[in-house]
């Protein structure tokens, strides 16, 4: 059914969930397994620009290159393409999953709501409203949670 998946990511821990789940997809369709992790230019536009063409963008792309090296490292060995755009996230993912041909994205969400989902929106909420491919929400947990778990496995 699924030919190519999907995965955008932030690198954060919360997001191994989704990574999990989209692997095991993965390597249940037999299909390649694409992970994503968008620079968002929008966060840092206002910026000087000679602010942002210093050591912003580089150490931008580090955090890019690193979120895609800890989807790799979860993704078992099914990660067959790894990307790394810059602009607005929500459209980026939209944009690579039809462009590439992509039969579904799998993605977390932090189950923001209340006035911060009103007044910021939230990346999954715009792709899911705007994707012509399947979107699979990952519910993820709150970073406490993922923090107690890597306190108890440290623990042992």
């Amino acid at each position: 059914m699924y030919e190519r998946i999907l995965v955008p990511t932030d690198g954060s821990p919360e997001v191994d969930t989704v990574l999990e789940h989209a692997t095991a997809l993965a390597a249940a369709h037999d299909a390649e397994l694409h992970a994503l992790y968008v620079i968002n230019t929008a966060g840092y536009s206002g910026l000087p620009g000679d602010t942002t063409v210093g050591g912003l963008d580089a150490m931008m792309n580090e955090q890019g290159e690193a979120a895609l090296d800890r989807a790799a490292e979860h993704a078992d060995g099914r990660l067959t393409e790894r990307v790394l755009l810059d602009g607005r996230p929500s459209a980026e993912i939209v944009d690579y999953a039809d462009e590439g041909g992509c039969d579904l994205i799998v993605m977390g969400t932090h189950g923001r709501g209340g006035i911060d989902r009103l007044l910021l929106g939230s990346v999954a909420e715009r792709v899911v409203r705007t994707s012509e491919v399947p979107v699979l929400t990952v519910r993820v947990p709150k970073r406490s949670d993922v923090d107690a778990e890597a306190d108890i496995e440290n623990d042992t």
